[in-house]
């Protein structure tokens, strides 16, 4: 198994994370988890499985926010190239708001982008992987010439930003930073989002909790304190619902969502 990650230019950083790329002539399963991240998933080979649905992914796949986790496998011949989003900047590159795809992943075909249909075909059709990012990159980056929704976009990422510092704010002091009424915040940020706040947070806590494990944290009051859970017990409940399993289940803690891959 290959992978590889690439950062993203300098004008298209604020809203891409990374992209990676996944090339495997093995046969492989992972367990996934909610990464708090929509994500467009290109398959240059055979798409993957989820097993718990017997389905397998599209070959242009746009997936959403989701708060359960899944699986995911290869029957080996696997080649992959996955754009990672910020929270709240896919919408600006898709002009689908990422609500209509929550706790789900559609065929990017599904959507009627003719534009989106034609960047995957010239993906697919290209030579390599290298070669397919630097289209990827292209187009993205002509997407931001368009008019999009600047101000709700700063609104909603200085909330974002507020709830991974400090994932217990409330409803209204995550309102009064985006300046918006708490019921007004609610509608904008599950437009950019894909999820309403309070659930948001959710998946934040839970990310922490993993980064904190990640990291050596062995100790689950410590890491319930520091994560705002109200007590070991909350902290344990939640990890499960996320992740399927207990905390000390996970083999090799990694947290997507708190972690800058290399």
């Amino acid at each position: 198994m290959n992978l590889r990650v690439v950062m993203p230019c300098a004008e298209l950083s604020p809203f891409v994370r990374y992209y990676w790329v996944l090339k495997s002539r093995e046969k492989f399963s992972i367990h996934t988890f909610p990464i708090g991240c929509p994500q467009i998933i290109f398959h240059r080979r055979s798409p993957l499985l989820i097993p718990e649905l017997s389905v397998s992914q599209d070959k242009f796949t746009i997936s959403g926010q989701v708060n359960f986790p899944a699986h995911i496998a290869s029957a080996g011949d696997t080649e992959m190239i996955v754009a990672v989003f910020y929270p709240h900047t896919i919408g600006v590159f898709i002009d689908t708001p990422p609500s209509a795809f929550y706790n789900s992943e559609i065929s990017g075909f599904d959507i009627g982008n003719k534009n989106l249909n034609g960047l995957s075909t010239r993906i697919f059709n290209s030579e390599n992987t290298h070669q397919s990012i630097k289209i990827l990159e292209s187009w993205l980056f002509s997407k931001l010439k368009y008019q999009y929704d600047t101000l709700n976009l700063k609104r909603i990422g200085a909330t974002v930003n507020s709830i991974m510092k400090n994932p217990v704010l409330q409803v209204n002091e995550l309102a009064d930073i985006a300046c918006l009424s708490p019921k007004q915040f609610g509608r904008v940020f599950n437009s950019l989002v894909g999820m309403m706040p309070k659930e948001y947070a959710r998946i934040v806590r839970f990310q922490k909790s993993m980064w904190l494990l990640q990291n050596h944290c062995q100790n689950y009051a410590d890491i319930a304190y520091c994560c705002g859970y109200s007590d070991q017990s909350h902290f344990i409940r939640d990890f499960r619902q996320f992740s399927g399993v207990t905390p000390s289940q996970i083999s090799i803690p990694y947290s997507d969502l708190f972690t800058t891959p290399a």
